[in-house]
């Protein structure tokens, strides 16, 4: 074989190596961007939830009085929520990045179907 046709077909498949590659790294870091929007999205629904429920207990009253110590305990509350929350997405990134990671996108195959000549 000629020498110029052997260093084309080594140099496409180090060309489709490095694509293979890059696209598996891509697929991870789009697993990680994904996970954490959503650990974080459960954490600020679930605190949420609490300020929808029982804020009534922290907010002015009539006479422009506000309870602050229970306003205090549930910042206390709510700061301990959130840093263990942070604290799941890090071991999760920590998890994913022993994993290799391949997306595989969505596939649409159609039928084509022969037209009837009439």
């Amino acid at each position: 074989m000629d020498e110029g046709y052997k260093t084309l077909i080594q140099m496409k498949r180090e060309s489709e190596a490095r694509q293979k590659a890059k696209y598996k790294t891509d697929s991870k870091e789009r697993l990680k961007k994904i996970a954490t929007k959503k650990v974080q999205t459960t954490m600020i629904g679930a605190l949420d939830s609490v300020e929808k429920h029982l804020g009534f207990l922290w907010e002015e009253d009539e006479d422009g009085k506000a309870n602050d110590a229970l306003r205090e305990t549930y910042d206390i509350v709510r700061q301990e929520i959130l840093d263990r929350g942070n604290d799941q997405i890090r071991n999760l990134m920590t998890e994913i990045d022993q994993y290799d990671i391949e997306w595989l996108r969505y596939q649409l195959k159609l039928q084509v179907k022969p037209r009837n000549k009439e």
